[in-house]
């Protein structure tokens, strides 16, 4: 089986400007601005990793349904011990803050 991740080209930013012209766009997107972000980095830690979703799944002993479930966002909410398995499957740490209020 092919294991290596093949990256589909994406212009993230083109797509949010088309999407924000659409009412009540930008309302529902920054309700999960949260979940985009931490999708964007999973996407993006699995990316520099070279992996696909099925060898994420395959070093976590878990299906690929389950990782896609995880990269998905308003589907999942991940605990910090399946972060902590997928952050080191892609070959990462898992750092979480808490950033004070301006």
């Amino acid at each position: 089986a092919e294991l290596r991740y093949k990256p589909v080209t994406h212009d993230h930013k083109a797509f949010l400007d088309r999407a924000r012209t659409r009412k009540g766009f930008s309302a529902a997107y920054e309700a999960l601005e949260l979940e985009y972000q931490l999708a964007d980095e999973l996407l993006k830690a699995r990316a520099r990793a070279g992996l696909t979703q099925d060898a994420v799944a395959e070093l976590m002993g878990t299906t690929k349904s389950a990782i896609s479930r995880l990269e998905a966002v308003g589907k999942h909410a991940p605990s910090l011990t399946t972060l902590k398995r997928y952050a080191n499957a892609v070959g990462c740490r898992l750092q979480v803050r808490l950033v004070p209020e301006k």
